[in-house]
């Protein structure tokens, strides 16, 4: 007799991460996790069988399977931006200033418009930074915002249209009132393109929490002090899809983050998604929030596609991730995954020791850094599971 049987990927996820723990070569590990999640037999939302005989032969001979190296003929390639890129290009910072300022508003030469009047103080900005060379651990102090994290508010939305125009206002500004509030971010950027400033920017917002990321020189651990927060008023969607955005949020977010890289000559590789930077200590993996995990509008900012960077957390500090992250992300994010595993092989390879020893030192390092930040008087930061 044959049965009918339907399995909903996230139920076959254990079975995944079981045999993906199994795959030594980290890389080879996430192209077999996003065939497995996206673009094998489990890619779908629920996967279809007839007869369970039939499917659980072919669930064991796809998961036991052996893993063949580059057996994935559609995997993200490894690339890096050549000399004289694109992304060059648009590293360079912008020239903004100040043009006017009056009671409850500030106008720039590029013609950015903030609402200033809801703006609330915070704890005074001060951070450390760490030489990602490994050299040392006691860190510089700096007080200066260093980049900026993009969020997505998860807010309650209505239909972007005439009809809602005051549906769409009172929600957008029920939005800044919350945050201002909750102190969450340094700016929100509504659905009809205001900018609105909320907490000061030579203080910190609870925005980012637990967070990683590096420039070519620094690491950044828990970026609340050392980024300035940006959010959408918009509602992240999963994997490929992009959150809903409208023309004139991405007008001002381009405005926006060239008057601040102006300001604080901030370098374009420091503007990044909280997906990109968003980790969790409990487990060591990263994207505890995934906002902006694979759609962010680099390019429509007069960006470099920091989707190319590898991910901090992996090749810093030995993070990991698993199925259901792969799967809730996009392919652009996907290569930075990957260049984060294949840098972290290079970098074992290059002290002697298999990855996974490698791993554990990478790991040390972190959970001192934490240890330090947590001491009375350090620079502490919120943990931020309650924001985007």
């Amino acid at each position: 007799m044959s049965l009918g049987l339907k399995i909903p990927t996230r139920a076959l996820l254990p079975l995944i991460e079981w045999r993906a723990r199994r795959v030594a070569d980290p890389v080879e590990r996430l192209r077999f996790l996003r065939r497995a999640t996206r673009g094998g037999p489990f890619g779908s939302k629920v996967v279809s069988f007839r007869g369970w005989g039939p499917a659980f032969a072919f669930l064991l001979l796809f998961v036991l399977a052996p893993i063949h190296p580059n057996s994935d003929a559609n995997s993200v390639g490894i690339r890096r931006p050549a000399a004289g890129s694109p992304a060059q290009t648009l590293d360079r910072i912008p020239n903004v200033w100040l043009v006017e300022k009056a009671p409850g508003q500030e106008i720039y030469s590029n013609g950015l418009r903030i609402e200033t009047g809801l703006a609330v103080s915070g704890e005074p900005r001060s951070y450390r930074l760490y030489d990602r060379r490994r050299r040392e651990d006691a860190g510089i102090d700096r007080s200066t915002p260093a980049g900026i994290v993009y969020h997505t508010s998860e807010s309650q939305l209505a239909p972007f249209q005439a009809d809602q125009n005051r549906t769409l206002k009172q929600m957008g500004e029920a939005l800044v009132g919350y945050v201002r509030r909750n102190r969450s971010y340094h700016y929100v950027i509504d659905r009809f393109g205001r900018v609105w400033r909320v907490v000061a920017e030579s203080d910190a917002a609870d925005h980012a929490g637990y967070s990683v990321w590096a420039d070519s020189e620094w690491l950044y651990v828990n970026l609340n002090r050392s980024f300035l927060g940006i959010s959408f008023e918009t509602q992240t969607r999963s994997g490929e899809q992009p959150p809903q955005i409208t023309p004139a949020q991405v007008v001002a977010a381009r405005l926006l983050t060239g008057m601040l890289r102006s300001r604080y000559r901030i370098p374009a590789r420091n503007c990044v998604t909280h997906a990109q930077v968003s980790v969790n200590p409990r487990n060591m993996r990263i994207g505890y929030h995934t906002d902006w995990a694979g759609s962010f509008p680099y390019g429509d900012l007069a960006l470099a596609d920091n989707y190319d960077q590898p991910a901090t957390a992996l090749w810093a500090f030995g993070f990991t991730y698993d199925p259901a992250y792969v799967n809730s992300t996009g392919s652009r994010l996907w290569h930075g995954l990957m260049l984060a595993e294949e840098q972290l092989r290079q970098e074992a390879t290059s002290h002697g020791v298999a990855v996974a020893e490698y791993r554990k030192t990478l790991r040390l390092r972190y959970q001192t850094i934490l240890a330090a930040l947590a001491k009375p008087g350090a620079n502490q930061e919120r943990d931020d599971h309650g924001a985007h």
